[in-house]
């Protein structure tokens, strides 16, 4: 079992934990993930990706969003409670190496698993430009701790509410036009989000990484669920990501198959905030 050890609110229905895996600690390389289980009988396996970790405490950092009905319960355990299972470091880690300058981008919650990588590409010695969207200035996340690493720091929100009106493609393309253009891109975040900014950064052929969290189910490609279409091939996120070109994903199969499971995630979302209402009501 592994201890809740800190957590904080990163925005609405955004949560940081800092759980207690010591062995996952000491192993974890930018990019890679786990999968949380809350019941080992029943429960559903959750995947997040590792936003950083303390090989010396013995801890993780896990940002989850609260969506559905399992990341909901993950959302609400609190400083002290145990999580029953975590598999990990899982997936292949991100190639760091020295490039030169490097745009990293990160849509909602996807700054979080793109804060360990833009961190390894900077102690390599590169140039680091990171961008940061989200819908409203709330949705912010992970500001200071890539301001610490970013050389440049771009924040874009779609209302405008905080830093430039933008989605990140405007900045992504203005960075692509640049003498010496970056040596590559790398987007984390919503499917369309990541799309977008390989569809940006194709004219430029500035090379692409994207993650890819899809639907997983096991994590070790036995089940399938994970699968995507990369260059015409078929790909299992799990084993073979969860980064893959950007520029040879079939984004529109992948949202398409996403878009599956969506009636299903907006209804235990509701009745995750009915039964957090009913519980408010009888305490009163």
């Amino acid at each position: 079992m592994n201890r809740i050890l800190f957590k904080k609110q990163l925005a609405e229905e955004i949560f940081e934990l800092k759980v207690e895996a010591p062995l996952i600690a000491s192993e974890r390389k930018p990019g890679q993930f786990v999968m949380i289980q809350l019941d080992t009988d029943f429960g559903e396996r959750v995947p997040l990706t590792i936003a950083d970790g303390d090989p010396e405490e013995g801890s993780i950092t896990l940002v989850v969003q609260a969506v559905g009905k399992t990341t909901h319960h993950i959302a609400d355990l609190e400083t002290g409670d145990v999580v029953e299972n975590i598999v990990g470091p899982l997936g292949t880690p991100t190639h760091i190496e020295k490039l030169g300058t490097v745009v990293c981008v990160g849509g909602g919650v996807g700054v979080a698993p793109l804060h360990p990588i833009a961190k390894a590409l900077k102690e390599i010695g590169n140039e680091v430009i990171v961008i940061i969207g989200a819908r409203s200035r709330e949705l912010i996340i992970f500001e200071e701790e890539m301001k610490a690493i970013a050389d440049e720091l771009i924040i874009c929100t779609d209302d405008g509410s905080y830093g430039m009106k933008s989605l990140v493609t405007g900045p992504l393309e203005e960075v692509c036009r640049r003498d010496p253009q970056p040596a590559m891109a790398v987007a984390i975040g919503p499917p369309i989000m990541m799309k977008f900014c390989a569809e940006t950064t194709r004219p430029f052929e500035v090379p692409t990484v994207v993650s890819l969290n899809t639907i997983m189910v096991d994590g070790t490609g036995m089940c399938g669920g994970c699968r995507v279409t990369v260059g015409g091939e078929t790909r299992f996120v799990c084993v073979d990501g969860p980064e893959f070109d950007g520029h040879l994903v079939d984004f529109d199969n992948m949202m398409q198959r996403l878009g599956a499971y969506k009636p299903m995630e907006e209804e235990a979302h509701e009745q995750c905030h009915l039964d957090k209402e009913i519980e408010e009501l009888k305490e009163k």
